[in-house]
């Protein structure tokens, strides 16, 4: 028969199905956020799969978490995920809770080389069952909850454990359980990285590099505005106005309504709305004399010194690992990530290691790397490095004799 749905919007609803859950060795676990309606995102909803039931779990509703939290750090019961990065982040961002033992079927799918590897394709290509992903836009702070967004929300771990049972076996028969193990352990340990505070946001809307002085200045206020404004309405910043927006107000300074309707049609709503605000801003900014912030460096690593200066400049032998990593891709049908991305090849074109031990100091190495492609990695390195210490031939100049005339 159907499978029966718990909707879990109190805390001693919430004390039961975790006492139910505790013991199972496997659950399926899924959030969904808000980050495309409103100004602050959060989580709206966690969905929890067992084989007999689907629960959805309302943070808005439910006034502690901790229980989840408790069940989701529990080590030895199996957490499946699709593509967890974000359920991950998230769940720490709002809550401090951490998911531990995770079994991503996204991972899993990459380290098979499958093509397609949603979870709609997934769900499609092992079950042959088509889910409808209408709602994947749909804004999950809105309550009542109807019918269709919780069959909606329901399908996307409905059919994890399933997943998971297919995909191990696969993994397994292809020798890459133990190297998805390791990536899922990777996993556990991401950071929310979005938006803090920062007073150097402005800076990241697209061509500020192409302000002066002046335009920047404007560029801070503006931005000041449409934040302001956005935190007010709910809604995320490039709803209330768009980045390009902004970028013409820094660049055209308007001063007055007239100068203003050269950058923003006078009929337009966002005018009617903003208009006034938006000239305010722009004087605001070119009379706000406050330093302005340095861009900050993309937060690139600072890459290690070469340990050894003598080895084979790190071009050629990043170009050497690259040539083999696509080689490697397109013979065995994988992603180029789990064989190694440009960033891993780079470092390890300037740590140029010769020794397997070297190779695994390199950081960001990941130990399956190591097994499945290190002495390729290493034959590539020992050659280059073979062909430029050897001794340069010389070629010899004949000598003419002197011409007898």
């Amino acid at each position: 028969g159907p499978i029966a749905l718990i909707m879990v919007e109190d805390d001693d609803t919430l004390a039961r199905v975790v006492d139910h859950l505790r013991d199972l060795p496997v659950i399926g676990v899924d959030t969904e956020a808000d980050s495309f309606h409103h100004y602050k995102e959060k989580l709206c909803l966690i969905q929890v799969s067992d084989a007999e039931k689907d629960y959805i779990i309302d943070p808005l509703k439910v006034s502690d978490l901790s229980p989840i939290g408790e069940l989701l750090g529990n080590r030895d019961q199996v957490k499946v995920l699709h593509g967890g990065d974000y359920d991950v982040v998230s769940l720490k961002r709002d809550y401090g809770f951490y998911i531990r033992n995770i079994f991503d079927t996204m991972i899993a799918g990459q380290f098979l080389g499958l093509n397609g590897i949603g979870l709609a394709d997934l769900i499609m290509r092992f079950f042959g069952y088509k889910i409808d992903k209408k709602y994947q836009r749909h804004d999950w702070a809105r309550r009542p909850l109807e019918p269709e967004h919780l069959e909606y929300a329901r399908g996307d771990t409905h059919f994890l454990l399933a997943l998971r049972e297919v995909l191990q076996l696969r993994l397994r028969r292809a020798n890459r359980l133990a190297a998805h193990e390791e990536e899922c352990l990777i996993l556990e340990e991401r950071e929310w990285n979005g938006r803090g505070d920062n007073s150097t946001d402005f800076l990241r809307v697209k061509k500020s590099k192409t302000l002066d002085e002046a335009g920047l200045r404007v560029l801070r206020a503006v931005w000041g505005y449409r934040d302001q404004q956005a935190e007010a309405m709910d809604r995320p910043a490039f709803k209330v106005l768009p980045g390009p927006v902004l970028l013409q107000l820094a660049k055209a300074r308007p001063t007055n309504e007239e100068e203003l309707h050269k950058v923003m049609r006078a009929k337009a709503s966002m005018t009617r709305q903003h208009g006034a605000g938006l000239l305010q801003a722009v004087l605001d900014g070119l009379a706000d004399e406050s330093p302005l912030p340095r861009r900050e460096k993309k937060k690139s690593k600072a890459r290690p010194k070469r340990p050894r200066p003598e080895a084979p400049s790190i071009d050629l032998l990043f170009g050497l690992l690259k040539q083999w990593r696509n080689d490697t891709v397109d013979r065995e049908g994988l992603a180029p990530v789990v064989v190694a991305n440009n960033t891993l090849l780079k470092d390890i074109a300037v740590y140029a290691p010769l020794t397997e031990e070297d190779l695994r100091a390199v950081p960001g190495v990941r130990a399956w790397q190591v097994r499945a492609y290190g002495s390729q990695i290493l034959a590539i390195l020992q050659e280059a490095e073979a062909k430029a210490s050897a001794p340069k031939k010389k070629k010899r100049r004949r000598r003419r004799k002197p011409s007898d005339d």
